[in-house]
């Protein structure tokens, strides 16, 4: 276990985060903010899904996933089509051109880390990506922390084209 003054300063490293944040959202275009990018992304990576279930996994009230879809479906990037199973809900899908602007952020968000990760080994990108996928998974796990899931190695890697909308807060930056 790492003493007292580690998890210190990991929470300094944590705080000062908040600098990469911030460029990663200066890339966005300005008719796309990070919460329609965290919807693009999600559908993009899940699939055709509920509104319910895009909420649940922007972790945001129905009322903000609702602001977020209908800017994305103004600019034509989803359609909201009836669902088969409960006329109430609709299904929500990706658009040729919402394909085409994830694929856009996608680029924007691997050339930007390319630039500033330029004097990195594949091996310290690799490891960065597991240690973040590690502490996102131990973050998102409600049980208890056990030494033995500690030292089990986690192989999910993210698959996020703009790493910081996996978790998109209630007020999107």
């Amino acid at each position: 276990m790492a003493e007292q003054a580690q998890y210190e300063e990991l929470m300094r490293q944590f705080s000062a985060f908040g600098a990469v944040r911030r460029e990663l959202g200066r890339i966005l275009p300005s008719d796309c903010p990070s919460g329609s990018a965290a919807v693009l992304t999600l559908l993009g990576r899940h699939g055709d899904m509920r509104m319910s279930r895009l909420a649940e996994l922007l972790s945001v009230d129905m009322s903000v996933t609702s602001r977020h879809v209908a800017h994305v479906a103004d600019r034509g990037w989803i359609e909201r089509s009836p669902d088969p199973a409960d006329k109430r809900s609709r299904i929500l899908r990706l658009t040729p051109a919402g394909q085409a602007r994830l694929d856009e952020l996608s680029r924007r968000t691997a050339q930007l880390l390319a630039d500033r990760l330029s004097d990195w080994s594949d091996e310290e990108v690799g490891e960065l990506i597991r240690l973040m996928a590690r502490l996102r998974a131990d973050f998102g796990d409600c049980r208890t922390a056990t030494p033995s899931r500690l030292d089990a190695p986690h192989s999910e890697t993210p698959r996020t084209p703009h790493p910081e909308l996996e978790h998109t807060t209630r007020t999107p930056a």
